[in-house]
């Protein structure tokens, strides 16, 4: 039994084995204490509500890795689905052509990597810290976004939008493939580029980084650009899901977001993470929130339940550190 864990740790590492194990855990006490937990109802409700939150934390994953973060995700979502839902509203909203539909994907995806791109120049040429810049940024498209809706709703979409938040191919969601093509990019990039090999320098020694040539000032404005880009996705998702827009969607997945990736074993102080632990983290608190709505819990509680696990992980990872629980004991001589 030891070799086989031993085994495992070696090939899909300390943090993913953990996480299995947590998903594992999850899993079977909800299936004993509820019998629809189990079923296909629920799966496919899992699978369709993953994908926002899915997008939104990889939008927040490159931030953290750097030693930033970038508190705007969600308004520069709901400002890039505005975008869409202005031009589909401009060519008649319920009978817009898909021609239209393509130009205002394309558009909110420009919004997406400006507002990014603004940050990242704004963090990487001017040196203000992460938090103050998305901060600040956050309140600009909050502003924006409530002075042209006037803090209301705004739907009426044409029948083309259903099939990307509520389509299916060959039994599975469009949205959930469109998260796994985006997750798979974004860890492409992150361990095989030149980008994400700076992303991890810039998060571990931003100072040895440039000193060993690095432009990390165009890695980090290029993180933010990303990122603004995959929150693009995400606003687009959220419009198609809902058929319809309002700037405070989602407000309560920023945080969640955070704890995805500390879940995920993603270091606050930069430098290490990776994409497949933190999908796995995203199941989990998915799992989580399913779970407790079966047993008729309001979405506050989903929450709470949500920021006591950000505490808990917190505490476990000090005590994972500090007692080099779980490090591999190398052999003298």
């Amino acid at each position: 039994m030891n070799n086989y864990i031993k085994f495992l740790r070696k090939k899909i590492g300390d943090e993913v084995l953990g996480l299995l194990i947590i998903l594992l855990l999850v899993g079977m006490i909800f299936s004993f204490t509820n019998s629809q937990f189990l079923t296909a109802a629920n799966f496919n409700s899992i699978a369709f509500q993953l994908p926002v939150l899915g997008l939104l934390t990889l939008a927040m994953l490159a931030p953290l890795l750097h030693a930033g973060l970038n508190l705007a995700i969600i308004y520069q979502a709901n400002l890039c689905g505005l975008t869409l839902a202005w031009f589909l509203n401009m060519d008649g909203g319920v009978d817009a052509s898909i021609m239209t539909f393509f130009v205002g994907v394309i558009a909110a995806l420009i919004v997406g990597a400006v507002t990014g791109l603004v940050m990242g120049l704004v963090i990487a040429y001017v040196g203000a810290h992460p938090i103050l810049v998305s901060l600040a940024m956050m309140i600009f498209l909050r502003g924006v976004g409530v002075f042209l809706t006037s803090g209301g709703d705004i739907s009426g979409f044409p029948e083309i939008m259903a099939p990307i938040g509520h389509g299916l191919i060959m039994g599975i969601p469009i949205p959930l493939i469109i998260f796994g093509f985006i997750a798979l990019i974004w860890h492409v990039v992150l361990n095989s580029t030149r980008h994400g090999f700076s992303v991890y320098m810039i998060g571990s020694n931003v100072e040895a980084t440039d000193f060993a040539g690095a432009h990390t000032k165009r890695t980090l404005t290029l993180i933010y650009t990303l990122s603004g880009v995959i929150c693009a996705i995400a606003g687009i998702l959220m419009l198609a899901r809902f058929n319809s827009v309002r700037v405070g969607h989602g407000e309560a997945l920023l945080l969640v977001t955070v704890l995805a990736c500390f879940l995920g074993g993603v270091d606050p102080f930069g430098g290490f993470g990776r994409v497949i632990p933190v999908v796995i983290a995203l199941i989990i608190l998915q799992m989580l929130a399913s779970g407790l709505n079966l047993f008729g819990a309001s979405q506050h509680l989903s929450t709470a339940v949500w920021g006591l696990c950000l505490i808990l992980v917190m505490v476990v990872r000090f005590f994972i550190i500090k007692y080099k629980i779980f490090t591999s004991e190398k052999s003298g001589g």
